[in-house]
């Protein structure tokens, strides 16, 4: 059975547009064309599909994932089963996070005391010092001072404090997809003034330099972080990070 691009979004929850550019990089390519140009897809793209969904989970960038899936040997079930193994061992630490969750509704509700120690069960703190490491040994010392900053400024920070940053960084992502939908470079004059937001936003948590800012972009390009911004377009991160290097050359000593 074949199904449309619209009908694979419905079924995925991924976007007819992030389809298209998976479709225009090579990622999932529909397995023909209609005659009206309609891409159709079938049950071995919809397994692929499902392989790109597990490494994006997982942390894959869209390179790395379009690599592995196209080598002859890649194996879909020896896949699968590295995947499991992966879930399985992240369940437990899921299951033990949610533990934490309830005994601290329990604990507000008054229904059963809660010791103190007990609110930290489940985070590793040693998880943190490592995404911190990395970035310092990523992007120079210039990142302790930035991680710091970034601590003390969002430590008293409320519920609210919190919605409204993040409808603001939402702002600028749509405009930027914007600029992009309307072709504008990123050294473009319309780029680079969202962008100068997206500086003035970050100066919420740390103060961005030429050589910190810079590597924040490269940073969205790279790690996790990305994902905020693919949810908007899988084309963004990068387009940020361009239009970000040339901001820092032009605008930051």
């Amino acid at each position: 059975m074949a199904y449309t691009v619209k009908q694979v979004a419905e079924m995925s929850g991924v976007s007819v547009r992030a389809l298209h550019f998976y479709d225009e990089v090579g990622l999932l390519k529909p397995a023909y064309h209609a005659a009206n140009g309609y891409r159709l897809y079938e049950e071995p793209q919809l397994l692929t599909l499902q392989q790109i969904l597990f490494y994006r989970e997982l942390g894959f960038e869209l390179k790395q994932i379009r690599s592995m899936l196209s080598q002859p040997d890649f194996d879909k079930i020896a896949a699968l089963e590295s995947h499991r193994k992966v879930l399985r061992k992240n369940l437990a630490h899921t299951r033990k996070l949610i533990e934490t969750i309830d005994k601290t509704i329990q604990h507000l509700k008054g229904t059963k005391r809660m010791k103190s120690q007990e609110l930290f069960e489940g985070f590793d703190p040693k998880e943190q010092a490592k995404h911190e490491q990395y970035l310092i040994d990523r992007y120079g010392e210039c990142m302790k001072e930035s991680i710091a900053q970034s601590k003390a400024r969002v430590k008293h920070w409320t519920k609210r404090d919190w919605a409204k940053s993040g409808a603001a960084f939402d702002g600028i992502c749509k405009d930027l997809v914007k600029a992009m939908g309307q072709a504008l470079p990123p050294d473009s004059t319309e780029v680079q003034a969202v962008v100068r937001r997206h500086c003035e936003w970050l100066k919420q948590f740390w103060t961005p330099k030429h050589e910190s800012y810079a590597g924040h972009g490269q940073f969205i390009v790279d790690s996790d972080l990305r994902k905020a911004y693919e949810t908007h377009d899988p084309r963004l991160p990068e387009f940020a990070a361009a239009a970000i290097k040339i901001f820092a050359e032009r605008e930051l000593a």
